[in-house]
């Protein structure tokens, strides 16, 4: 059963799939597809299904001429979730929730497309019961994405992302990596270079109730994600600004570090659309 929350968007590959098995990118394998890629004698290529008659006629040596055409192939697609404590933040809705709806999302674009998926949770380590390995058996990965529902763990960090690009396949694929990227910058950019093989897309969970939304004037608790721990803040305009600026200042931070590994994010901070993940693929493939 595909769940409610589970919506299509489209993607494009930016590049060829080095995949021998049929799918619907563009490949670097030649086979049935609709890319061009030039003529061979039909010695070399015994098709004669592909047969070129005015190539054949022109050919000086009398040979006959087949067309070649690359296949379409399969790409690996991977949701890698963020299940660290302050993924349990909760302003309008809580931010793993949405990773969920992101994820089942990914899970179905990709069987729509004929691609293989697999899902990847993690916080201190790779939570094995969170982990699916690349198959086309996307109602398996609606099952495990399901159940993330009554997960709830505080207290543990993100950097069982470093042990991510061991799930990952030899092939190039395409990795939505899923967080709030609440975790030091030196972390996310060791990643990045042990993920260097594949395609990251961030996909960020920002909410304004953690930098906007915040209380006008008198004491409010802030509540540190990853350590549990309580803190009271007396709140007042120079206060909310404070925070305001340094959300500014991350995102900025973010966006360098992401394009230093030719690498644009999505931010995500309100309920989730799926066309905005494909008015992404638009914009990067225009690029």
């Amino acid at each position: 059963m595909i769940p409610s929350y589970a919506r299509t968007f489209t993607y494009t590959i930016p590049w060829r799939s080095n995949s021998v098995h049929f799918g619907g990118h563009r490949g670097s394998q030649r086979g049935l597809g609709f890319e061009y890629r030039g003529n061979v004698p039909l010695v070399d290529y015994p098709d004669a299904r592909r047969m070129d008659l005015r190539q054949t006629l022109r050919d000086p040596y009398d040979q006959v001429q087949v067309k070649l055409f690359n296949q379409d192939n399969t790409t690996p697609i991977f949701a890698v979730c963020d299940l660290s404590s302050s993924m349990q933040f909760k302003g309008r809705e809580r931010k793993l929730n949405q990773a969920m709806e992101i994820a089942a999302s990914i899970a179905y674009s990709a069987f729509e497309m004929g691609d293989v998926f697999s899902l990847i949770g993690y916080n201190q380590h790779v939570i094995e019961a969170f982990t699916l390995p690349l198959s086309h058996h996307v109602h398996q990965a609606f099952e495990a994405i399901d159940q993330l529902s009554g997960y709830q763990k505080m207290r543990v960090g993100s950097d069982g992302i470093l042990e991510v690009p061991q799930y990952l396949s030899q092939h190039k694929g395409m990795v939505f990596w899923i967080s709030d990227f609440h975790m030091p910058s030196a972390l996310i950019e060791q990643a990045f270079n042990m993920m260097s093989t594949h395609q990251i897309i961030p996909v960020v969970l920002w909410d304004d109730q953690e930098y906007r939304k915040l209380p006008r004037f008198g004491f409010g608790n802030m509540i540190d994600p990853e350590t549990g721990l309580h803190r009271t803040i007396f709140f007042r305009d120079s206060v909310r600004l404070q925070f305001e600026a340094a959300f500014a200042e991350r995102k900025r931070a973010l966006e360098e570090l992401f394009a230093r590994f030719e690498s644009q994010a999505i931010f995500i901070s309100g309920k989730f659309n799926p066309e905005s993940m494909s008015h992404y693929f638009e914009q990067y493939t225009s690029l």
